[in-house]
């Protein structure tokens, strides 16, 4: 004979499994925010991070075969394809890749005082705004 107050549970209540979704979910915002504003940021430094080493290391190399910087005509291109200067040999054998926003990295020649700037257009893909990023 069984009496209601001995019988033993086997499942969880509706209520009870709705709470732990609740918890999970409620979890699970948090940490989507926390991480939100850290994709952001570690964007940022990683376009730092291939300006100042990829970049800025084949474009001294480029100078240091070459005897010049490339013009703002030829650009980056030119640490993968040969613009026509002897002693050429080839500087970004995987390619250029874009930014981490999908955007190509812009490079001028500063012919004042033979040198160069390389700079990520940021999130906003425009050059010329606050967001730009320079190494």
């Amino acid at each position: 004979m069984h009496k209601h107050g001995n019988r033993k549970r086997h499942a969880f209540t509706l209520i009870e499994i709705l709470l732990v979704v609740v918890i999970i979910g409620i979890l699970a915002g948090l940490v989507a925010l926390k991480l939100t504003g850290r994709a952001e940021d570690a964007r940022v430094t990683r376009a730092k991070a291939d300006i100042a080493g990829s970049i800025s290391s084949a474009l001294d190399m480029f100078e240091q075969d070459t005897g010049r910087y490339p013009t703002t005509e030829e650009g980056l291109n030119a640490l993968i394809e040969n613009p026509g200067v002897p002693n050429w040999k080839g500087y970004l054998k995987g390619g250029l890749k874009p930014d981490p926003w999908g955007t190509p990295y812009v490079y001028q020649y500063i012919s004042d005082d033979r040198s160069y700037r390389v700079f990520s257009c940021g999130p906003d893909g425009q050059p010329g705004t606050e967001d730009d990023i320079y190494p």
